[in-house]
């Protein structure tokens, strides 16, 4: 699926763009999911296991941040993952044998859908070795108003910056860190069915959808299957039983088989401790803790 050239890109900037990911049929089956959970939000009047709201939500006017582990909600996202252009794009960057962490469908609604502070994904959940990325599936295009992603090339090789804020783990940046370069940050921008992939210690954020549309964004938080995480996300590991473990582990398989031999990397690592007072999603996370802006 990669061109040598696409994997030397990736290595050298932490960050690719691949159009068309899926098919037609595919995406435009995952586009009517997506809109049938934005319609199913209007009778929800408050956050749940399904859905973060956005301030002003309503019935009348649906404003959604994200549906939470779509492919656990519905088994397409789960197909589509381990059968189309993705899962090509996931070994030729990670190997044969790979697991997913999480899922989330970002649904920034239109005229000011909530903006994600910069952050590395490796501040939340340390591992192992550093092998993981995210995919950003676009539903639909994804334009310089609507909010999107946005990356710093070549921050994956530099310092995990610290993300706290007021003694706790804010989940985001200071804006003000001298290891933080946003004027070399690079827009990603792309007609729906293209995808955007990061390292997992590339910064990135995006800016509020200033438009009259929706932007819809699939995200798939991916590892090698050798990466085995310290703490964070998936912390609740340490409260299951080894059956249950073992079953939580092969049910997380992507492609391949899973690997029982972790393999240990010299890679920084900063705990995300101790947590903020609301830690039920990234956008919680910064707020409670008082995180700093970028965007305004």
């Amino acid at each position: 699926m990669l061109s040598d050239a696409q994997k030397c890109d990736y290595a050298e900037n932490g960050y690719l763009l691949v159009e068309d990911a899926v098919s037609a049929d595919q995406l435009a089956e995952l586009r009517r999911l997506t809109y049938d959970y934005i319609e199913g939000s209007r009778n929800v009047r408050e956050s749940n296991a399904l859905y973060d709201l956005d301030r002003g939500h309503s019935a009348e006017t649906p404003r959604l941040t994200r549906v939470k582990v779509p492919h656990k909600q519905n088994p397409y996202f789960w197909d589509v993952l381990r059968n189309s252009k993705m899962t090509q794009v996931l070994n030729d960057l990670l190997g044969p044998d790979t697991m997913i962490l999480t899922s989330k469908l970002n649904t920034k609604a239109p005229g000011g859908g909530r903006a994600v502070e910069w952050h590395q994904d490796w501040a939340f959940y340390p591992h192992t070795n550093d092998d993981l990325l995210a995919f950003g599936l676009m539903l639909e295009d994804v334009t310089e108003d609507n909010g999107p992603l946005m990356v710093i090339p070549g921050s994956h090789r530099g310092p995990v910056l610290s993300h706290k804020m007021n003694d706790v783990f804010a989940g985001a940046v200071d804006p003000d860190d001298p290891d933080f370069h946003r004027d070399r940050a690079v827009t990603l921008t792309g007609k729906a069915g293209s995808m955007t992939v990061h390292h997992v210690r590339t910064l990135h954020g995006s800016a509020p959808n200033l438009s009259d549309r929706n932007r819809l964004i699939l995200f798939y938080e991916l590892a090698s299957a050798d990466a085995w995480p310290l703490l964070g996300s998936n912390s609740y590991f340490h409260r299951l039983s080894q059956a249950e473990l073992w079953q939580d582990v092969q049910s997380r398989l992507v492609t391949g088989t899973p690997c029982l031999t972790p393999r240990l990397e010299q890679v920084p690592v900063r705990l995300p401790l101790p947590p903020a007072s609301d830690v039920s999603s990234i956008f919680r996370t910064q707020e409670s803790a008082g995180a700093k802006s970028a965007f305004t």
